[in-house]
């Protein structure tokens, strides 16, 4: 990023702040928002300076100050010491996750792994699950919960919701043979993911099926996938954190 080739932007002589409820610091971070969201503070383009800012917006230097430090923080803005504050440009965005089949990820760190069956059955789903598959009415689905173990250590708890209208023989597979990933990926073409991860403690039940403390750090890894149209499965992947990681590798587009 070349900073010194972006030209300061300037504020104007006087400037309204929003009429919003909060604190003066809340309504500065908002009207510097709102500039780079409307493209008047482009990427990379210096913003005007703490004094102009407070000539501008009449509040004090200590209020300017703390609303450009949480924008820094929060990825907004970039201060760079001596030279002034610019727009933050975009950063590589990227899925975290792949769809990768776990037995293939352990297997090829030459490991074992086998997977132990604990539910598989046909349900209909409660109100929120049959949202989630965006039906328009609560229509049957095939349901399992799969340990994951490598070298015989319990690393992966997954539990699937696959719409039957698209795999109708979902649970009548034997899972301890083959993947739930083979046999959906052969069975319906995935054509949009979604994913959302987020950090839990372990409650007792997955505590007891991952065999570690109740209260342990874990990651779930809360994933959908659509097969055209249609939502195809709804699943829940809980990782034991002392004991598996994610990650990717990815090449940044210019």
């Amino acid at each position: 990023m070349k900073q010194k080739s972006a030209s300061a932007s300037k504020a104007p002589t006087t400037a309204s702040l929003p009429d919003s409820a909060g604190p003066l610091y809340e309504k500065v971070k908002e009207y510097v928002l709102t500039n780079i969201g409307n493209g008047a503070w482009g990427r990379n383009q210096k913003l005007p300076s703490e004094n102009e800012l407070v000539a501008s917006l009449g509040v004090s230097r200590m209020t300017v100050h703390r609303a450009l430090r949480e924008l820094t923080s929060q990825g907004h803005l970039l201060r760079i010491q001596g030279v002034g504050t610019f727009v933050a440009p975009p950063r590589p965005q990227s899925a975290l996750i792949e769809i990768n089949d776990i037995a293939d990820e352990i297997e090829e760190r030459g490991a074992r792994h086998h997977a132990r069956v604990v539910t598989l059955e046909t349900i209909v789903p409660a109100p929120d699950l049959a949202a989630a598959f965006e039906f328009s009415s609560r229509s049957p689905v095939g349901h399992s919960i799969i340990i994951h173990h490598e070298n015989g250590v319990p690393v992966l708890l997954e539990e699937r919701f696959v719409n039957s209208q698209l795999v109708p023989d979902y649970e009548a597979q034997d899972f301890e043979t083959t993947t739930t990933f083979d046999y959906l990926q052969q069975s319906t073409p995935l054509t949009e993911v979604e994913h959302v991860i987020s950090a839990v403690a372990a409650d007792g039940e997955t505590a007891e099926l991952l065999m570690i403390e109740p209260g342990a750090p874990c990651l779930l890894l809360h994933r959908r996938t659509w097969s055209g149209a249609s939502v195809a499965t709804v699943n829940r992947l809980v990782y034991a954190g002392n004991r598996y990681s994610l990650g990717s590798r990815y090449s940044p587009r210019s």
